[in-house]
């Protein structure tokens, strides 16, 4: 009896080549998505850590019956920010600044440096919540990845979150679909450094 070698299976160079030049074509039209997904999702992120932030202190200051303060850490609210129960407020000088006397209950730190996060003119160093749950005042944050350094909100690159007197935080809707959130009058925020109102 004779044996017959059996045929042996495999790919010829021309065909490996021909995968591995469609692997790389789709590679490269995807990385840019990728890239795209994960700065939306940082930006996200980061949002909600000040959501977080807002609701713990709201919920706080009803939980205790004491006013509970949001305030930033450093020169703007990207250098991180602090939620504390402001027990002491003997004075004016004591009152919604943290001291010896108060309570910290979280220590937020700064984000990566190409984002930037500005309060408007009502919330430009703090927020403080009543006992009862309402903010000391309405006002907005806007949350920008300004890694070109224009300070100009762009497409999928800014998030708007405002507050009202309830001290209820919603984020910005972006109703025209361009990418760029809009206040509650309809328009939309035209700087990532300067107060949203």
């Amino acid at each position: 009896m004779h044996n017959q070698p059996e045929s042996i299976s495999g790919y010829t160079l021309m065909e490996l080549m021909v995968t591995i030049s469609i692997a790389g074509i789709l590679l490269g039209l995807a990385i840019p998505s990728f890239t795209s997904i994960i700065s939306s999702n940082r930006l996200t992120t980061y949002v909600n850590e000040l959501v977080t932030a807002l609701n713990l202190a709201r919920s706080e200051a009803v939980k205790r019956g004491q006013h509970v303060v949001v305030r930033k850490t450093g020169t703007d609210w990207e250098d991180g920010w602090q939620v504390f129960v402001d027990i002491d407020r003997s004075t004016l000088a004591k009152q919604n600044a943290p001291d010896a006397g108060d309570l910290v209950l979280r220590v937020y730190s700064a984000l990566p440096d190409s984002y930037t996060l500005r309060g408007n003119n009502n919330f430009i160093n703090f927020i403080r919540y009543q006992p009862d749950g309402t903010s000391n005042n309405i006002g907005s944050f806007v949350l920008c990845d300004n890694s070109d350094n224009n300070n100009l909100p762009e497409k999928d690159t800014s998030k708007l979150l405002t507050v009202n007197f309830s001290g209820r935080v919603h984020i910005g809707l972006d109703i025209d679909n361009n990418g760029i959130p809009e206040k509650d009058d309809g328009t939309e925020i035209v700087s990532c450094t300067d107060s949203p109102f």
